[in-house]
């Protein structure tokens, strides 16, 4: 049975991930910092959990000694802190760089180091809107996803010819949830379309493998 390893799990995109990739005959695991929200996600999918914070080097070490021989790995934290660029807290853009760009970097080395050995493996990062176009006020969530986004074509060109597939996702719309309410017919990402659309970049053929797709309501502007 092949493994999937979300990191950053929650009960969004992840969850719709988790429950797909179950379904698709994928033994899960989920790491988030706080697993007892993933209580339900668990029962529903059978997906063992891990307490990890995405940015510190030893969690992530540690993540990857218990599920390092997954086929698929999923990168999905973000930490955004917004306001006047003059009053930004340097803490908080710390923590944002941290947790949207290292933390991707270390999960991402962790899979790398074991999925080229064995020439196969995918590794999708998710990006932003901001990862493309920074917005006003919201300048250390951009520095952060335009990193992401930067490893993530880096490690395309350095992967792919060693088998290993890498994409970056751009989310570029807001996501459907209990918490954000539609306002027309589909004007929301949904979830569980988000997943199917992983679903199929890990399956590409590899003559036709994509670095980077973008994915928003048909109703959003770019």
């Amino acid at each position: 049975m092949p493994k999937a390893l979300i990191i950053g799990a929650g009960d969004g995109l992840s969850a719709s991930l988790a429950r797909l990739l179950s379904r698709e005959g994928y033994a899960v695991a989920l790491a988030a910092r706080n697993i007892a929200k993933l209580d339900a996600l668990v029962a529903e999918t059978g997906a063992a959990a891990h307490a990890c914070d995405a940015a510190s080097e030893s969690d992530i070490a540690a993540l990857f000694d218990a599920e390092g021989d997954a086929e698929v790995v999923v990168y999905n934290p973000s930490f955004r802190t917004r306001g006047p660029f003059t009053d930004l807290v340097p803490a908080d853009v710390q923590r944002a760089l941290q947790v949207c760009a290292f933390g991707a970097f270390l999960a991402a080395q962790q899979a790398a180091r074991r999925m080229v050995p064995r020439g196969s493996g995918t590794i999708l990062l998710t990006g932003a809107s901001a990862g493309v176009k920074g917005y006003a006020q919201s300048a250390p969530f951009a520095m952060g996803k335009f990193a992401l986004r930067g490893l993530a074509q880096s490690m395309a060109r350095e992967l792919h010819p060693q088998g290993v597939h890498v994409a970056h996702v751009v989310i570029d719309g807001g996501i459907r949830s209990a918490r954000r309410a539609e306002t027309g017919a589909d004007t929301l990402l949904d979830p569980d379309a988000i997943a199917q659309t992983y679903l199929e970049l890990i399956r590409q053929h590899r003559s036709c493998w994509s670095w980077e797709i973008e994915v928003r309501p048909w109703v959003e502007r770019f």
